[in-house]
């Protein structure tokens, strides 16, 4: 007994194996016994810290070392990098949600693209209104507004559907401020910056493979009309009028009535903001000396937080306070929007917890060496690493977390460059979001809110997601054998 104990805290095939027992415990506890991922997360990662031979001291910590133990630095690690970062993004995509920036921007793309042209239109605002909104909530909004416009067309809802959920689901799974992408930048030590532009790169051409490209193949063949009781009578925003439609019956549902609806301009520039300072600070660092006083400004501007914080107090100024809102009004607007944030932060804590003991028992140095041995690059680990979690589990933040900490031993202070590192979290993020099938509450939302059977919804969702994966990933893979 203590033979092979030993084996399997001092050999890499050892330790490979208790990794794999780990993520297999995992997923029992999660799939089997429905335990909150939380909670799933910190039991496995203790487990996996006792078995591998930690000392105690150094999972939980003592009264005399307060603060140095894997527990506390794998969660306050990862939320100080975070939490900032994923609150306000939530707090700004509530604001231009309750504005009716939505309803704004469809009128304008389908009056840009026409009646031929609005499935891309569709897929264009999913793309545009998912930056700072959440993939859940963005179906709660948009949904109504793709009815309609199906409803106009008079053709498959499939059709419009299927590009406005790409959009939706590219920005979710491959931009901050959303949670998965942030999460990775403190898990890998990436900045926002690169994840942004790496971002766009890798899933713009995800994006119109499987919404454009796809969505408008499927769209022809899987026929499904709009039901009479999802439309309610809508008015079309023109200046003086305002476009009142249902939005869902879940989180956030609303019916939205603005007789002073805001401007394309004013809603794209406030979605514009923290993007452009913190790319400002990305260049900025790359373009200008060390000691430069703009390069100072630049970077306290293009800090996440201070640049989400700074398009959070524009918004509430223009969109509410000169509209007329009171800051009371404001202040319960930010409350609701945060209280589903609390399991979430708590979910990519633990997450970090458990990279941390994968980290400590040497389980990332045992990957590494074979990895190096089987030839098998980095970032193709990562994406197979994700898949299969994410295949297992439904869940992709679950899957970034998780994978986050396995690679995370494999990439920092290695010597990648940050765009190499930006480019592994794309794999990472690719890898989450693929065949998305019965285990994943998204792919009953979908189901729902689009009329689709559990056929129709494999036979067009499940395969977006995964074209969406496969492509974006490629993409990621090919520019990594550059920069590499």
């Amino acid at each position: 007994m203590g033979d092979t104990v030993d084996w399997l805290r001092t050999t890499t095939p050892g330790l490979l194996v208790l990794c794999g027992l780990a993520i297999a415990v995992l997923l029992v506890t999660i799939i089997r016994f429905k335990l909150e991922p939380f909670i799933a997360l910190l039991l496995t990662g203790l487990g996996l810290a006792l078995a591998a031979g930690l000392p105690v001291a150094k999972i939980v910590g003592t009264p005399l070392k307060a603060g140095e133990s894997l527990l506390e630095t794998g969660f306050g690690g990862i939320l100080g990098h975070i939490a900032v970062i994923i609150g306000l993004g939530t707090v700004l995509g509530a604001i231009l949600e309750r504005s009716g920036g939505a309803d704004v921007l469809t009128e304008r793309l389908l009056k840009l693209f026409g009646d031929k042209g609005a499935p891309i239109a569709m897929g264009l605002l999913g793309l545009i209104f998912g930056i700072p909104v959440f993939f859940d909530i963005g179906i709660f909004v948009l949904a109504p507004l793709i009815y309609v416009a199906a409803k106009r067309g008079g053709r498959s809802l499939v059709l419009y559907a299927m590009p406005m959920l790409a959009g939706l689901s590219m920005t979710h799974a491959f931009l901050p401020p959303h949670p998965g992408p942030v999460a990775l930048g403190g898990l890998l030590g990436v900045s926002l910056g690169w994840l942004i532009l790496m971002g766009f790169v890798c899933g713009l051409p995800g994006f119109v493979a499987a919404g454009i490209v796809w969505g408008g193949w499927i769209g022809k063949r899987v026929n499904v009309e709009v039901p009479a009781e999802f439309l309610v009578k809508s008015e079309t925003a023109n200046g003086s009028g305002g476009t009142a439609v249902k939005t869902g019956d879940g989180p956030g549902a609303a019916t939205v009535l603005d007789k002073r609806a805001p401007s394309v301009g004013l809603i794209g520039g406030i979605i514009a903001i923290p993007l452009v300072l913190i790319l400002g600070a990305t260049f900025g660092s790359q373009l200008l000396d060390d000691g430069s006083k703009t390069l100072q400004v630049l970077t306290f501007l293009g800090t996440p937080a201070v640049a989400l914080l700074i398009a959070v107090l524009i918004a509430f100024y223009v969109l509410g306070l000169r509209r007329g809102s009171t800051v009371q009004e404001l202040s319960a607007l930010t409350a609701e929007s945060l209280r589903p944030v609390g399991m979430l932060l708590l979910v990519v804590g633990a997450g970090a917890f458990f990279g941390k003991v994968i980290a400590a028992t040497g389980i990332g140095t045992a990957l590494a060496d074979t990895m190096s041995a089987a030839g098998l690059p980095v970032i193709v680990l990562a994406y197979l690493i994700s898949c299969g979690l994410r295949i297992a589990q439904g869940s992709a933040t679950v899957a970034i977390v998780t994978t986050g900490g396995i690679v995370a031993p494999l990439v920092v202070d290695q010597g990648y460059s940050q765009m190499a590192i930006a480019l592994i979290a794309m794999a990472i993020a690719a890898g989450s979001i693929i065949l998305s099938h019965v285990n994943d509450g998204g792919f009953w939302i979908i189901a729902k809110y689009f009329n689709l059977t559990v056929k129709q919804t494999l036979q067009t969702w499940t395969v977006l997601e995964t074209v969406l994966s496969v492509v974006s990933f490629a993409v990621a893979a090919v520019l990594f054998a550059f920069v590499s």
